[in-house]
């Protein structure tokens, strides 16, 4: 069988696809061309990301396309019912890259509680001649430990982040209406492990006693607003690794300018690839290019994951 993975799979996928007979493209082919690829190729499977889509006109278009893979958790890009409508098998790999996404929250949490995101910029501008009041300026910085952080979406992701957290000495709130289970399990690298619990609360609950608050959820309703930013603890820190507009962008630059957040981070947008510039350069907000699961090994992981479904499929 013939695979475009058209954003591109690592090669730990291809290796394994192809050592059971079938055949890997990765020619990044044009939104636009796609259908017309396709047919032409006689592409049985779809693997996308972020950046293509595989909507009803596409499906339609390509009777031969009998798979539609989405490397990653959600699956916006697809149009899923539809698809599965018309006897086509769509699936992701929903475990694959959750590690990476929360190891990135903490980064930024990290970063925020240190003054990072504004000390990695101003080092190279003021650092020789302003060392001192640097040092004063961004020397009050807070610790991860004994802190509350509060997730928002207790899925696969929101878990991991709650491990490392637990990890580090944070007491874990979780609010998701979902989950009924609220345990997790903690693993060493030594091969001990330690099972708990997050405290499951209601959200206004979660963001007035929460000194960090990560989102974690899938689609793109709006769920943090100038409402709920008003909520949150005086003097908090936000994550939204998400999807762009859980957030309202426009409230959260109010609540940063007015203090009401000390800081917040982004790992997505709104306007994806080209967020707002007032978002960009605001000088409280730690800004990464939705790279949650861009790591070699969570890409491995993926295109392994990718590869075992085509397989028991075919």
């Amino acid at each position: 069988m013939i695979i475009l993975a058209n954003d591109g799979m690592a090669q730990a996928g291809i290796d394994v696809l192809e050592a059971n007979g079938h055949s890997v493209l990765t020619t990044k082919v044009a939104q636009e061309q796609l259908a017309s690829f396709i047919n032409e190729k006689q592409v049985g499977v779809l693997l996308v990301r972020s950046a293509t889509t595989a909507r009803k006109e596409l499906i339609d278009a390509c009777p031969g396309l009998r798979m539609i893979g989405r490397g990653g958790v959600g699956m916006d890009n697809i149009d899923v019912d539809y698809a599965k409508s018309q006897g086509r098998h769509v699936f992701n790999t929903p475990a694959a890259s959750s590690e990476s996404v929360a190891e990135l929250v903490f980064a930024h949490l990290s970063g925020m509680l240190r003054f990072l995101y504004d000390a990695n910029r101003m080092m190279p501008l003021e650092g020789e001649t302003r060392f001192n009041d640097l040092k004063k300026a961004y020397g009050k910085g807070s610790e991860l430990r004994g802190k509350t952080l509060g997730i928002i979406g207790f899925g696969r992701i929101g878990r991991a982040v709650a491990k490392m957290g637990y990890g580090l000495g944070m007491t874990i709130y979780a609010h998701d209406p979902y989950v009924t289970d609220p345990s997790f399990e903690v693993h060493f690298a030594d091969g001990q492990s330690l099972k708990t619990a997050a405290t499951m609360v209601d959200l206004p609950t979660l963001l007035k006693d929460s000194d960090m608050v990560s989102i974690h959820i899938g689609g793109k309703t709006e769920v943090l607003g100038a409402a709920e930013l008003a909520q949150m603890k005086k003097g908090a820190f936000l994550v939204n690794a998400a999807r762009g507009g859980v957030v309202n962008e426009v409230a959260l630059l109010d609540s940063l300018n007015d203090g009401h957040l000390a800081a917040a981070a982004l790992d997505v947008f709104v306007n994806e690839p080209t967020p707002a510039m007032q978002i960009l350069m605001h000088e409280k907000l730690s800004l990464s290019p939705h790279i949650g699961a861009a790591t070699e090994e969570a890409q491995d992981r993926i295109g392994v994951e990718l590869a075992e479904q085509i397989i028991a499929l075919a």
